[in-house]
């Protein structure tokens, strides 16, 4: 705990004087009231933290993995296998012994038949060269029976198959995802975030250390509160787990280049854990690469030749890439070699058909586009198969008002169609409700800074399970997360 000095009233006992601040709570003391302060901060200490860690400590000690209850069902499991499989081989002989049974039977009946004609013949003194050429030709086929049905011989009478089962995949143990609530049933127009962010990953200057970023662009957060981060100048994705204090990389980081396993200026990065893949918008080598989620040394480039900026997905998989030099959006399936343009294609402009360096999208579930069409300071959708787009934000030119936006990034949109935009020149994250023609402030807006009420050109935005959102400080190079407020004040 830090002290500071300066002359007021102590919050105690009133007393007036030189006095001492708490760094922490910045709370105004005496001396004596200061001394005693530190003491119950010491007992909260001893009891909160201390106590709990060798509490932790003391049960780290005690575990033993034979009394996990995950083998107890791993081996219950097993004793209701071999129980199956025991029954499964008992049916199986059962039914083999019926097979085997019919076919002596018929071997039976056809080595009577054929004794009686070989005693026949021999009796009657009835055969010729031809004759014994046959009988013995029939001899052979009952020999070649008998080896089948003693087993000898496995290539007719019976199949044992048990190739239809995989026997490497008969139980298997993967890890739980966490499931958290969605922010549908928390975010209204009413909620609130927090004015102070807490950095979740970078916020130690820039740079390529695993604890460090360098100007954040687009991220992606899953159901288990990792981050994922495209870290533009440092030619990689990185992985944040939740609560961690540095990160790892997860595609990249083998230089700036633009080999298949290198990346040069990522912006954007999408996760698909059903498909073990990302989806990376490698701005500067003009691609989009699939690389693979787990283990991935190297990408596929699975859209060449655009001038990507941003990408997202819809329900339905489709990719969509904003292409920020010829100023439109194309939608691509996996495959594709052309892809659709759904927003823009007609040239740089204002024009509502038309866009200007387009940048961060959202897809909402009618398939309809939201750019951020940055040098036109405005937010555009196009429903699906329009033949221009609708402003819905900003388009009053660059400025700092409520009305205004300046070079508008990330942006997000919520089921009930109200617009979260990172307005990255003026440093904050608006939201403007649907048919307004402003915006209300969320978080930043307190100027450009690196404290924790601040923002440095802002880029890409997420909310996670809990409706906390996320935003990449980027010039901060830090990722922010703000979280709901529970006792918002009017």
């Amino acid at each position: 705990m830090t002290m500071e000095f300066g002359i007021s009233r102590c919050s105690v006992c009133q007393k007036t004087g030189s006095m001492c601040i708490c760094g922490g709570c910045k709370t105004v003391f005496c001396l004596k009231d200061f001394n005693e302060h530190r003491q119950q901060l010491s007992n909260r200490f001893d009891h909160d933290i201390m106590r709990f860690h060798d509490e932790l400590l003391s049960r780290m000690k005690q575990i033993n993995d034979s009394s996990n209850e995950l083998f107890t069902q791993i081996n219950r499991w097993e004793a209701t296998t071999i129980d199956k499989i025991h029954k499964a081989a008992d049916s199986a002989r059962q039914k083999l012994n019926k097979m085997l049974n019919y076919e002596k039977e018929i071997f039976k009946e056809q080595f009577a038949n054929l004794t009686k004609q070989i005693r026949f013949q021999r009796e009657e003194n009835s055969f010729a060269e031809n004759d014994i050429q046959l009988l013995k030709h029939k001899l052979n086929k009952m020999q070649q029976s008998l080896r089948q049905l003693t087993g000898q011989d496995k290539s007719n009478i019976v199949l044992i198959e048990n190739s239809k089962i995989n026997w490497n995949n008969l139980i298997y143990v993967q890890k739980q995802q966490l499931i958290l609530p969605s922010p549908s049933t928390t975010i209204t127009l009413t909620t609130k975030w927090t004015q102070n962010g807490l950095t979740v990953a970078g916020g130690y200057r820039k740079g390529s250390g695993f604890n460090q970023l360098h100007c954040p662009n687009g991220f992606f957060v899953d159901d288990n509160l990792t981050v994922y981060i495209a870290d533009f100048n440092n030619n990689r994705i990185v992985e944040w787990k939740f609560d961690s204090s540095s990160g790892l990389v997860s595609a990249g980081e083998n230089g700036q280049g633009n080999r298949t396993d290198q990346l040069d200026g990522p912006t954007d990065v999408i996760l698909d854990k059903e498909k073990d893949s990302f989806i990376i918008c490698d701005k500067r080598n003009r691609r989009v690469l699939k690389w693979p989620y787990r283990g991935g040394t190297s990408g596929q480039t699975i859209i060449p030749n655009i001038d990507c900026a941003c990408l997202t997905t819809d329900q339905d998989g489709f990719i969509y890439v904003s292409d920020i030099r010829q100023c439109f959006v194309k939608r691509w399936k996996i495959g594709d070699t052309q892809g659709t343009i759904v927003a823009g294609g007609n040239g740089k402009g204002d024009r509502l058909d038309q866009l200007s360096s387009p940048t961060f999208l959202f897809v909402d579930r009618e398939q309809s586009v939201y750019v951020a069409d940055r040098d036109n300071h405005r937010v555009m959708k196009w429903p699906q198969n329009a033949q221009e787009g609708i402003m819905i934000a900003g388009g009053e030119g660059q400025g700092n008002t409520l009305a205004h936006l300046s070079s508008p990034c990330g942006i997000l949109v919520d089921q009930l169609s109200n617009l979260y935009i990172a307005d990255r020149g003026n440093h904050r994250v608006v939201r403007w409700a649907k048919d307004s023609d402003q915006g209300t402030l969320i978080v930043g807006g307190n100027g450009q800074g690196q404290q924790s009420n601040q923002l440095n050109e802002p880029k890409g935005i997420a909310f996670d399970r809990h409706g906390n959102l996320y935003v990449a400080d980027c010039w901060n190079h830090r990722i922010q997360r703000f979280s709901i407020d529970s006792n918002p004040t009017s």
